[in-house]
């Protein structure tokens, strides 16, 4: 078998479950070092263990860090530059939906914290590791129901409030924040584009509470509840880590910047919410003072 990522360094943020544990699976059959970061330190040893053993590939380790916390992003991109100096791909995985409005230890909403600003902030801390290594490959995973509008007025749920659609908004916002970065990374010999991965029954949504649902969907919840492990299991979980490990991965995507791809590694049009210049740069402007 060959193993096209033996000697690359590849990080994974929420990588100990999921998508994220079935990415760095991926990429570790393929030769890759693999870092997965996990908020738990003892449920991220037992993925480590449980990778290596699946894979045969000792090179896989865990970090431990919080991405809602932006002292733990910033200690988290000290620790892989000081061990290991470069890196070739930084994968963008980890997301959280919450049922309500909270905010973090920074004062960020917690949605927005993860999915939005996280990536914001490991992109600028880990660049030197990234540039060291070029050509080096960002990928920002983005999820939910990619369509719809960005409400500026309600950026961080200061408005209104409803869990899975604030999560729809906040992967909206992320790709508008991952448009912008790829003009802004265009020849530096680091690459950033975006993978959509589909649906699949991960512990995310597993956890999610009746009023995380729009009211209208609230009466179906328990038949979901049922049905998703059946249509979105483990040959969906599989399936759900293609994309972000062609964008690895793959020479074909080598030449691929600024580029958006569906659950099928086909390119596909970015979301009209993504293109509206206003909205791109309301959300880099937020996210640059919250990350200050």
């Amino acid at each position: 078998m060959t193993e096209p990522l033996r000697g690359k360094t590849v990080l994974v943020t929420g990588g100990t479950g999921g998508i994220g544990k079935q990415t760095a699976r991926g990429l570790a059959r393929l030769g890759a070092r693999v870092l997965v970061v996990g908020r738990d330190p003892g449920r991220a040893r037992k993925a480590v263990e449980e990778l290596r053993r699946d894979t045969g590939n000792d090179q896989v380790d865990s970090l431990t860090a919080d991405v809602t916390h932006r002292r733990d992003l910033h200690h988290l991109a000290d620790q892989v530059k000081d061990r290991h100096g470069t890196l070739d791909v930084l994968i963008n995985n980890a997301g959280v939906t919450m049922a309500r409005r909270e905010l973090t230890e920074d004062g960020v909403e917690t949605a927005f914290a993860a999915n939005v600003l996280a990536p914001y902030i490991l992109i600028h801390r880990l660049l030197p590791a990234l540039t060291r290594a070029t050509p080096a490959r960002v990928v920002n995973i983005t999820g939910g129901v990619p369509r719809g509008r960005i409400d500026l007025d309600n950026l961080q749920g200061e408005r209104s409030y409803v869990g899975l659609s604030f999560y729809n908004q906040t992967k909206l916002a992320l790709m508008a924040m991952s448009y912008t970065f790829a003009e802004r990374l265009r020849g530096s010999g680091v690459n950033l584009n975006v993978a959509y991965p589909g649906h699949a029954y991960t512990s995310m949504n597993q956890s999610l509470t009746i009023d995380a649902y729009p009211p209208a969907a609230r009466p179906i919840v328990p038949l979901l509840r049922l049905l998703m492990p059946v249509l979105y299991g483990q040959r969906a979980l599989v399936k759900a880590s293609r994309s972000s490990i062609y964008l690895a991965s793959s020479p074909h995507a080598a030449d691929l910047h600024g580029t958006y791809i569906n659950s099928k590694c086909q390119r596909t049009p970015w979301p009209t919410a993504v293109l509206d210049q206003r909205n791109r740069d309301a959300i880099w402007t937020l996210c640059e003072k919250l990350a200050s």
